[in-house]
C-alpha cells in the first residue's frame, strides 16, 4: 500500500493547473463595479462578457473562461471581505430564499472572513449541494422529471429558458461541467485537499446565486409562476440504521488520535478528519457526514488503486475518462473484467461492502452520499443517529489499518465494542435482507388472526342453504400433507406430526429460517431476478391479509348491528370458513419463500432450462396470490372462488414438488 505522506495531491496534473493555478494568471485588478449596481444588484451582462467559446463549434471554453473569470473572483471575494455581517444580509440576504435554505449561504459568508481552508471547502460542499436542489426546484417549473445528475441540470433548456444560456454557461465553468473547474466533483468525491481550493470561487458562486435569485424573481413576476420547493427526504425507522453503539467522547478522543496514525488517512486529508470528528461532537451532524463521506471515499479508492494496482486511479481523470468513484470500488469486477481485489484487502469484505452499500447505494436504503450531495435533506436537522454510523463504521476502518506497534486499539475496552458490531453487520437494505423484513411482517400480521372478532359458530349455523366445513378441511388437508413433505429441510425442532399446520407454520420458524445468512454481496442477476418474484409474492400477501383483517371486522360489526342482508350474511360465512384455510395457506407461502432464499444462490446456478422452469413456477404463485387479492377485496368478496383457485393451486405445488422442480430440490 502507498506510504499516505508520499502522496501530495488527489489532483492530476490538468486538474491541478485548472483549480490552483489558472484563474491566477491574469493579476490584473478588477473593479467590483464593473458587475454590481448600485442597488447591490449583478450586472449579469458584464459576469456574462468573461465567458470565452470556441471558434470551432461556439461551444465554452472553458480554459480562457477561468483565466479570464479569475480577476473578477478575487474582485468578489474582496468584496464581500469588506462587508459587515449586517451590512450582508440587509444587501443579499432576501435574494437567498429563493433556495430554501437562506441560512446555509448565509453561514457561507461568515465563512469566507475568516478563510480557514477546511471550512471554505465545506462551505462550498453545502453550498453547492443546496444550490442544486434549488436548481431543480426552477427546472420544474418548465419540466417534469428533474435530471438526476448536476451536468444535465445545468445544460437543460428548461433553465436555460429561465435564466438565460450565457447564465448557465457561467455556473458550467464553475460547477458541473468535467471541462470546468468541476469544484462539486472533486470535492464531494474527496479529490481535493482543503488548500487546494481557492476561496475566492466559493465567494463567486455565493455572489452568483445572489444574482440568479434577482433574475428569478424577475421571471416569476413576469410569468406569474410560482416556485414550489420539493419536500426534504426524512429519514424513517432509524433503528434500521442502528449498526454501530453511541460514540462518545472517550471514544471520538481515541479516534482523534486514531487519524494521526492510520494508514487508511492521506496526510493531506488530515484536516477535513479532524473537523469531522469536531462537527459530531459539536453536534453538528451533516457537517461531520459531508465532511466524512469524501474522506472514506478518498480512502478506499487509495486501497482500490494499490490493491489492484493501478496508482494512476488515484487522481482525478481527465474530462474525456471517469475518475473512481464508490459504485466502481464496491464492485465484483473491474472495468477489464478481473477480480477486485479491494475486498481481500478489507479482510471482512462482507461487513465493509455490505455497509457501504447499504448506507451509499441500496435504493432502499438512506443513500446519505447522494441525498446529501443533491441537497435532498434537511441539513439542520441531520439526525444525530445516522452520522452515529458513518462514525462509527469510519472508527473501524481507521483501526483496521492502523500501525499494531504503534496503536494498540482494537482489543481496547473502548473500542473492541465497534470492532464486534462491524464483525457482525448485515445488510439491511439489500432486496434479500428486505425479502426477510417483509415476510416476517406478513407474518406478524396473519398472526392477527386469531384475535379477530367472529360470530359465535352456532349462530353462523343457523345460516341456511350453505354447506358445512368439509371443502374447508379438505384444504387444510392438504396443506397439513404439503408440510409434512418440507420437514425434513427444515430445523428438527419444529417438526410435529400431530398438528404440522400449528407446530410448524409459526412465527419463530420463520424468524429462525431468516435469521440464516444469505449471501448478499455480488448477487447476480437471476437471483435478484427471483427475489424480485418473491418480494411481489410476500406483497400480495400481506395485502390479502390486510383485507381479510378489515373485512372480518367490518362484517362483524354489521353483524351485531343486524344490518346486514340475507345475501351478505351467506357472504359473511363464506369468508369465516375461507380463513380457516387461508391462514395456513399464507403461511405454507411464507414457508416457501424462505425456505426458497436459503437456497436462491444454488437454484440460480443450475442450468438455464431449470432456472426457467423454477421462475415460471414462482410466477405461477404471484398469479394466485394477485387473484387471492382481487378476490378477497370488499368490493369483489369472491369466497367460493377462493376456494376453488385455492384448490388448484396445492394440488399444482404439490405436483410440482412431487416433480421435484421447487428450489429446494434443484439445490
Amino acid at each position: 500500500m502507498a506510504l499516505p505522506d508520499s502522496v501530495t495531491t488527489c489532483l492530476s496534473q490538468p486538474v491541478h493547473y485548472a483549480i490552483c493555478k489558472l484563474g491566477f494568471e491574469k493579476t490584473d485588478t478588477y473593479d467590483i463595479k464593473n458587475i454590481l449596481s448600485g442597488n447591490g444588484e449583478v450586472c449579469w451582462q458584464a459576469v456574462t462578457e468573461h465567458v470565452c467559446y470556441l471558434e470551432s463549434d461556439q461551444s465554452v471554453d472553458y480554459t480562457k473562461s477561468i483565466r479570464s473569470l479569475g480577476p473578477v473572483c478575487e474582485s468578489v471575494n474582496l468584496y464581500f471581505k469588506s462587508l459587515t455581517k449586517e451590512q450582508f444580509v440587509i444587501q443579499y440576504a432576501s435574494w437567498f430564499h429563493w433556495t430554501n435554505c437562506k441560512e446555509v449561504f448565509l453561514e457561507v459568508f461568515d465563512v469566507l472572513q475568516h478563510t480557514e481552508a477546511t471550512e471554505v471547502a465545506l462551505g462550498l460542499m453545502k453550498l453547492t449541494s443546496c444550490l442544486e436542489r434549488a436548481l431543480g426546484d426552477v427546472y420544474l417549473l418548465k419540466g417534469n422529471d428533474c435530471p438526476f445528475l448536476l451536468r444535465d441540470l445545468l445544460a437543460s433548456e428548461q433553465l436555460a429558458d429561465v435564466f438565460g444560456q450565457a447564465v448557465m454557461n457561467i455556473l458550467r465553468v464553475f460547477i458541473g461541467s468535467p471541462h470546468g473547474l468541476n469544484l462539486r466533483n472533486v470535492l464531494w468525491h474527496g479529490f481535493a485537499s482543503p488548500q487546494e481550493i481557492p476561496a475566492k470561487y466559493c465567494a463567486m458562486l455565493l455572489f452568483l446565486t445572489a444574482g440568479l435569485g434577482q433574475l428569478l424573481q424577475t421571471y416569476l413576476l413576469q410569468t406569474k409562476d410560482v416556485l414550489v420547493h420539493r419536500p426534504y427526504v426524512i429519514f424513517i425507522s432509524l433503528e434500521e440504521l442502528d449498526a454501530f453503539p453511541d460514540l462518545n467522547n472517550e471514544i471520538l478522543s481515541i479516534a482523534e488520535e486514531l487519524v494521526k496514525l492510520s494508514s487508511f488517512v492521506l496526510k493531506i486529508m488530515l484536516p477535513f478528519w479532524i473537523a469531522a470528528l469536531t462537527a459530531f461532537k459539536q453536534s453538528r451532524y451533516a457537517d461531520s457526514v459531508i465532511l466524512l463521506l469524501p474522506q472514506l471515499e478518498v480512502g478506499l479508492r487509495l486501497l482500490f488503486t494499490t490493491s489492484n494496482r493501478c496508482p494512476n486511479r488515484l487522481l482525478t481523470a481527465e474530462s474525456s475518462a471517469l475518475y473512481t468513484t464508490f459504485d466502481e470500488m464496491l464492485a465484483k469486477h473491474l472495468d477489464n473484467e478481473e477480480i477486485n481485489q479491494l475486498p481481500v484487502v478489507l479482510e471482512e469484505p462482507a461487513m465493509a461492502s455490505d455497509f457501504l452499500w447499504d448506507f451509499l447505494n441500496h435504493q432502499e436504503g438512506p443513500r446519505i452520499r447522494d441525498r446529501l450531495s443533491h441537497g435532498e435533506i434537511n441539513l439542520e436537522t441531520f439526525p444525530r443517529e445516522v452520522a452515529n454510523q458513518i462514525v462509527g463504521f469510519a472508527i473501524t476502518i481507521l483501526c483496521r489499518f492502523s500501525d499494531e506497534d504503534k496503536f494498540s486499539l482494537k482489543e481496547h475496552m473502548v473500542i473492541k465494542p465497534l470492532m464486534n458490531c462491524a464483525s457482525c453487520y448485515r445488510s439491511r437494505f439489500h432486496p434479500i435482507s428486505r425479502l426477510k423484513k417483509q415476510v416476517l411482517e406478513c407474518m406478524k400480521s396473519i398472526h392477527l388472526w386469531p384475535e379477530l372478532p367472529t360470530v359465535p359458530e352456532e349462530q353462523v349455523q343457523q345460516i341456511k342453504g350453505l354447506e358445512g366445513n368439509a371443502e374447508a378441511d379438505t384444504l387444510i388437508l392438504m396443506i397439513s400433507e404439503m408440510i409434512s413433505q418440507l420437514q425434513h429441510y427444515m430445523p428438527q425442532n419444529c417438526c410435529s406430526s400431530d398438528d404440522p399446520i400449528n407446530s410448524v407454520l409459526t412465527e419463530r420458524l420463520l424468524v429462525e429460517l431468516c435469521d440464516a445468512r444469505v449471501c448478499t454481496l455480488y448477487s447476480p442477476r437471476p437471483v435478484l431476478e427471483v427475489v424480485v418474484v418473491l418480494r411481489r409474492i410476500s406483497a400480495q400477501c400481506h395485502q390479502v391479509s390486510q383485507q381479510v383483517i378489515a373485512g372480518a371486522g367490518l362484517r362483524y360489526t354489521q353483524w351485531v348491528n343486524k344490518t346486514l342482508r340475507s345475501r351478505q350474511r351467506h357472504n359473511y360465512r363464506r369468508m369465516l370458513n375461507s380463513i380457516k384455510f387461508l391462514s395456513p395457506m399464507l403461511r405454507l407461502i411464507l414457508l416457501l419463500i424462505t425456505l426458497e432464499l436459503v437456497s436462491v444462490h444454488s437454484v440460480c446456478k443450475k442450468n438455464p432450462f431449470d432456472y426457467q422452469q423454477y421462475l415460471k413456477f414462482l410466477k405461477s404463485v404471484l398469479q394466485y396470490t394477485e387473484n387471492l387479492v382481487t378476490y378477497t377485496s370488499p368490493e369483489k368478496n369472491k369466497w367460493d372462488e377462493t376456494m376453488e383457485l385455492t384448490k388448484k393451486t396445492l394440488i399444482n405445488l404439490r405436483k410440482i414438488n412431487d416433480r421435484k422442480l421447487m428450489l429446494m430440490h434443484l439445490a
